[in-house]
């Protein structure tokens, strides 16, 4: 499989990562993703790293900490051989503190998640979310101290919008610090807000994006179309009030789009709406996930191969949406020498 750098980092990660939400099967909204326990889930990582994808994406607050119990024993017997990502910072626990990125919080947080997972350290922490009752100086030395221990290999955000990471990453930069390589957001062919600010600031700052959701909570799977009912086992019956909202007609021009280029390329649904993704600049991997070894396997059909340029540009015109203010393209007659330069895609030099 395709190995990219993770941001500006020197840490090389595979186009698609496996994100874990489904292993443990706890709560409302983990309990409808999946119920994995350890022996599936073992089944699963080996055909993932049969396949060359060896990012684990987990959370501590993925079915209460059981998804890193699960993958922790899964993975007994072959830590080296795989990248662990974890995500803290939202709330697990009823205690006052048991929430936010404050030094307190992020040392409990991190210590029970190495034990939950079965390892010393985890190679990419993340922040689960913004805190903005702590002050960013004292969640990025805390950061930092983690890094400087061998707790932590590498730091990453999840879900800032961009003044947040810029701020963070200003801060860093003035008391040298850590930096944040890495973004994890939701970015999908129904779902192109990461492209407004976010994929410019990752350009310019050096953070590759983490996809989650890359299928659009399950719209994307070609099991949703115009006059028919949602599917029984469609996890949106659960977890349509968690997801980001779509218009439907869009969601149906771009299932025809998947459907016409699937035809062509003579592959599935989700493989074209994926591949699409690995084609879009600032990603690094890709978060598929998987409640069985048929969906896995298939997902994983989406990497080492490209759409052509075509296919793209009729992906990208039945998906595309006007951007917001100040993000709306103003600059042509007088303002045309400031327009800026085309944005690079991942083949190209920048």
């Amino acid at each position: 499989m395709d190995q990219r750098f993770l941001g500006a980092s020197g840490l090389r990660v595979p186009a698609l990562g496996f994100g874990v939400g489904t292993f443990g099967g706890r709560g409302p909204l983990f309990g409808a993703w999946g119920d994995t326990g350890p022996d599936e889930a073992t089944r699963l990582i080996d055909i993932c790293l049969d396949a060359g994808a060896n990012f684990f994406d987990t959370a501590d607050v993925y079915s209460d900490g059981a998804s890193e119990e699960v993958l922790g024993r899964a993975l007994r017997g072959r830590r080296d051989r795989v990248l662990l990502s974890t995500k803290v910072g939202l709330r697990l626990g009823e205690d006052a503190n048991a929430v936010g990125n404050s030094r307190f919080h992020l040392l409990r947080a991190v210590e029970d998640s190495l034990r939950r997972l079965g390892t010393d350290y985890v190679d990419l922490l993340q922040l689960h979310a913004f805190d903005a009752r702590t002050p960013v100086e004292e969640t990025l030395s805390t950061l930092d101290g983690l890094v400087r221990a061998g707790k932590v290999r590498y730091l990453g955000a999840s879900n800032f919008s961009g003044w947040q990471l810029m701020k963070s990453l200003a801060a860093a930069d003035r008391h040298g610090r850590s930096r944040y390589v890495a973004h994890q957001a939701y970015y999908s062919l129904i779902g192109r807000d990461y492209e407004w600010e976010l994929m410019p600031l990752g350009l310019d700052q050096g953070l590759g994006a983490v996809v989650w959701s890359p299928l659009g909570w399950g719209r994307l799977t070609g099991k949703i179309r115009r006059d028919r009912p949602l599917p029984a086992g469609s996890r949106l019956h659960e977890t349509a009030g968690f997801a980001p909202p779509v218009d439907d007609e869009r969601l149906y021009r771009v299932v025809d789009a998947l459907d016409a280029v699937a035809a062509e390329t003579g592959r599935s649904v989700p493989q074209v709406a994926l591949n699409w993704l690995l084609q879009r600049p600032t990603v690094s991997t890709v978060l598929i996930g998987a409640r069985n070894e048929a969906q896995l396997r298939e997902n994983l059909g989406a990497a080492d191969w490209s759409l052509d340029p075509a296919q793209i540009a009729r992906l990208d015109a039945a998906s595309a949406v006007p951007p917001p203010y100040p993000y709306y393209p103003y600059w042509n007659g007088q303002f045309a020498e400031r327009s800026p330069a085309p944005v690079p895609r991942p083949e190209e030099p920048a």
